[in-house]
């Protein structure tokens, strides 16, 4: 599933594909698939006889400035960007990357003959004008000691919670916060002002360390923590534990996780 690391590479597509280019059709057949007050028309009248003119992002969302509003695009769960028919970074794991017309739930088409689309085929992402961008927390790429320890201050929630709350880091999703806690040594369900200064500095270490290594293997399913319950972490043997934390499955060592 899309996390910062393949959002990441979607918005390097689109940077390096979509700008500049003036577009002349908006493709929007999924009104559910679009947000917050946008529909088909306001959408078209923003984009039609516009371009791209930056490719940003923060946390996991894609902003697409033009030269009116910006246009916010959320992968969801399993969403994909295409611009002529590249797509970004490596296939999904955990869904189709089989191209179906009919999970195209938004696009543009380009005045020289290409085009992008948003691929989803559990249409769970989306698509907005002019999104808030103030909602979310600082980008996790660029994530500081001290925003994090912000982020955690003196919250009673489970650790991982607070890590997935966009709000508080943007980014973030489940595969990367338990290989963070892992590497870090860190319980995923211990509360978040529980953890001392010493274990949020190498919490802080771990993620921006776990970020770089996933970025260049390809994606955030490439981390060193197994994802299966009972299988030996890779760490110090002991048979992996999988429970429910903040009410997403969760995989953590019982032993050098504390």
């Amino acid at each position: 599933m899309p996390e910062i690391i393949e959002v990441e590479a979607a918005r390097r597509v689109l940077e390096a594909r979509a700008l500049g280019r003036e577009i002349t059709g908006v493709y929007a057949p999924d009104t559910w698939f679009l947000k917050r007050g946008t529909t088909p028309l306001t959408i078209g009248d923003a984009l039609l006889s516009n371009r791209f003119t930056a490719a940003r992002r923060r946390g996991k969302l894609i902003l697409l400035d033009t030269e009116g509003p910006t246009i916010g695009v959320h992968l969801g769960m399993s969403g994909r960007v295409l611009v002529d028919d590249e797509e970004a970074g490596d296939p999904l794991i955990y869904a189709s990357n089989r191209r179906v017309g009919a999970w195209h739930r938004f696009g543009v088409h380009f005045a020289d003959g290409g085009d992008f689309f948003l691929r989803d085929p559990r249409r769970l992402g989306a698509v907005e004008i002019e999104p808030d961008e103030a909602r979310l927390g600082p980008d996790a790429l660029a994530l500081s000691l001290e925003q994090l320890d912000r982020a955690l201050g003196a919250r009673t929630a489970p650790v991982k919670a607070v890590l997935m709350d966009q709000a508080r880091i943007a980014g973030l999703g489940n595969l990367l916060v338990d290989e963070a806690l892992w590497r870090s040594g860190i319980d995923p369900a211990r509360r978040a002002v529980d953890i001392p200064h010493d274990e949020r500095r190498r919490l802080h270490r771990a993620i921006r360390d776990m970020l770089r290594v996933l970025i260049r293997r390809g994606g955030s399913h490439t981390g060193d923590m197994p994802r299966e319950a009972d299988k030996p972490c890779p760490r110090d043997g002991a048979p992996l534990q999988r429970r429910k934390i903040g009410g997403r499955t969760t995989y953590s060592c019982p032993v050098h996780q504390r």
